[in-house]
């Protein structure tokens, strides 16, 4: 089975889903990358930059991901970005990679990026004849999902998890290859806060760690 992986940021893919990625190509299948963005230069040096995509790529290697794509669109600014181009790139992905399960950010999220990936990809995995998505599923990333404004309808419910009892380790692992992107705790972003928030998902469906999403949509 072919799995997509869309991530605003590199990093935001392993703090989301890097265990059940990890579990994924445990279990045989083929799982593509994408990020979405590249830091604008008055924000992120360009050597900044290239330290963090070889972060990523290192991490996905961890992983065992199949492919890792990079895509250039300016962060954080993809308000600034037409909802079609970036549909558009996701959609040429969709249509080469055939996913039958997407993974996306929660629409909820405090980055306005995570938003914007968030329905792009929406407009792009349509259910119209000939698109080969059947799951779409919204993952958590610590320090965007929690901390965004109590608003209707923004806050994350998760109605699936998935058991990563058996992939924690590697999901940790991979994001220990992030060095700029990890910080001590109590910081959010520390490992020690993805081991205790996976053990958490995980006490919620009585299994030692998990990984929580919302449906988006699945078709059976």
């Amino acid at each position: 089975m072919n799995v997509l992986v869309l991530a605003p940021h590199a990093d935001d893919e392993v703090l989301g889903c890097g265990g059940t990625i990890a579990r994924h190509v445990a279990e045989g299948d083929s799982v593509t990358i994408v990020v979405a963005t590249r830091g604008i230069p008055e924000l992120f040096p360009d050597e900044e930059m290239e330290q963090i995509r070889g972060e990523a790529r290192k991490a996905h290697a961890m992983l065992g991901v199949s492919e890792s794509r990079f895509f250039d669109f300016p962060a954080p600014a993809l308000d600034t970005v037409p909802r079609y181009k970036l549909a558009g790139a996701i959609s040429e992905v969709i249509r080469d990679v055939l996913p039958r399960v997407l993974y996306i950010p929660h629409h909820g999220d405090i980055h306005s990026d995570h938003f914007h990936l968030h329905h792009a990809a929406l407009v792009a995995a349509r259910p119209l004849a000939g698109c080969p998505v059947r799951k779409i599923l919204a993952y958590e990333t610590v320090s965007e999902t929690e901390w965004a404004p109590p608003h209707s309808g923004a806050p994350f419910y998760p109605t699936c998890f998935i058991d990563i009892s058996e992939h924690l380790s590697k999901k940790l692992e991979a994001m220990s290859c992030f060095e700029s992107q990890v910080k001590e705790p109590p910081d959010a972003r520390s490992l020690r806060n993805l081991e205790a928030l996976a053990h958490y998902r995980g006490a919620t469906i009585a299994r030692d760690a998990a990984e929580a999403f919302v449906v988006i949509r699945e078709i059976v």
